[in-house]
């Protein structure tokens, strides 16, 4: 990858030629491989170098791409933050894996692997372990999407709750960062303390590392078992298409929205509704939900966040809580945008009835 790099800065800075990782290096590997200076390369894996080119070629798309916003590809270190490892022709055993060049490894196995194995990919974290992810083909096909839809379920999510459902629940934020932050607080200030270089900041480091760490896995944990309770409980789930990288903007807001990560709670609701054969359903990010009354359609101007309940002066609802009226707006658009798809949704399960809001849980 670094040496890519620099050919391909260094032709571009002294000759003005533009190379591609992909299209001009990757065909000459084969014959760097015969030579006296890059010999060498023939200790490793043909699929990981040509992978290297791959990933060098996406580091420029990605530059030359203005919607991304990326920067100029860097050279990258032995022991950076994370570094993976892709190749093909892999074998696994009960409790080791073996991959090209290298003798077979020790491995814990969470799940049998059954079919076909296609390829690997080796991780390493910034806490030095080290996780296999192996892709395989079961030949089992995915789950058809559902055509008939008889429960749905509207999300609204927030920061006093993590998630506000159309039944009324409301799911408590954990807030894993402000518990933590204290011990996080300790450890980098025993990092700081340590001399540049020394063994002793290279084992401060690491408990840092390793805090961080416990702190994202607990979020995942989390997550995943929320998301997982929203899919096997409900055919179709409809929530906010949220743009988190303006609401970090708010300088006030920004640590606690980072700490809710809204958008991994998505990602982790949309692969395993894929899964199931479901449906996710992201409605625009601009409809005021919250400011228009569930009952009967009724939208107000201005609904502050200091404002939790309210009343509405068309129907005459009293005491309409902001984030259960949300999720139920959000529920009735996601419906709507399931029946233009063509999909059947049941009327007495997938819609709730009209004129109230339901009370705060």
């Amino acid at each position: 990858y670094n040496k890519a790099l620099h050919i391909i800065s260094t032709q571009y800075k002294r000759h003005g030629t533009k190379l591609r990782a992909k299209k001009d290096l990757k065909p000459l590997l084969a014959v760097a491989k015969k030579s006296r200076k890059y010999h060498w390369l023939k200790d490793y894996d043909s699929i990981a170098l040509q992978q290297a080119c791959i990933n060098l070629d996406r580091a420029f798309q990605n530059f030359f791409n203005p919607q991304l916003k990326a920067r100029y590809p860097k050279f990258k270190r032995k022991h950076g933050k994370q570094s993976s490892y892709h190749c093909t022709g892999i074998k696994v055993g009960g409790s080791w894996i073996k991959v090209p060049k290298l003798t077979p490894i020790k491995a814990r196995l969470h799940r049998d692997i059954t079919g076909t194995l296609k390829s690997i990919t080796l991780t390493r974290t910034t806490t030095g372990k080290y996780y296999a992810s192996v892709l395989v083909e079961d030949g089992v096909e995915a789950p058809a999407p559902l055509q008939t839809v008889d429960t749905v379920l509207g999300v609204d999510m927030g920061l006093t709750h993590l998630a506000i459902d159309s039944t009324g629940r409301k799911v408590a934020n954990p807030r894993f960062l402000k518990r933590a932050r204290a011990n996080l607080r300790r450890k980098q200030k025993a990092l700081s303390r340590c001399q540049k270089g020394s063994k002793r900041r290279a084992k401060a480091r690491l408990t840092l590392a390793k805090a961080h760490e416990r702190l994202a896995n607990a979020r995942a944990d989390f997550q995943h078992k929320l998301s997982r309770q929203f899919i096997d409980d409900n055919q179709a789930v409809v929530v906010e298409t949220l743009n988190v990288k303006n609401l970090l903007k708010n300088r006030k807001l920004a640590k606690h929205i980072a700490d809710a990560s809204w958008h991994s709670l998505i990602q982790k609701l949309d692969y395993k509704a894929k899964q199931q054969g479901k449906h996710l359903v992201k409605i625009d990010q601009w409809f005021a939900s919250t400011k228009t009354c569930a009952g009967c359609g009724h939208k107000v101007e201005q609904m502050p966040l200091t404002v939790r309940t309210w009343d509405c002066p068309h129907c005459g609802t009293q005491g309409i809580d902001r984030d259960i009226n949300a999720a139920l707006n959000i529920k009735h658009q996601g419906i709507i945008q399931l029946k233009a798809e063509g999909l059947s949704v049941s009327a007495h399960r997938g819609l709730c009835k009209p004129g109230h809001a339901p009370a705060a849980a």
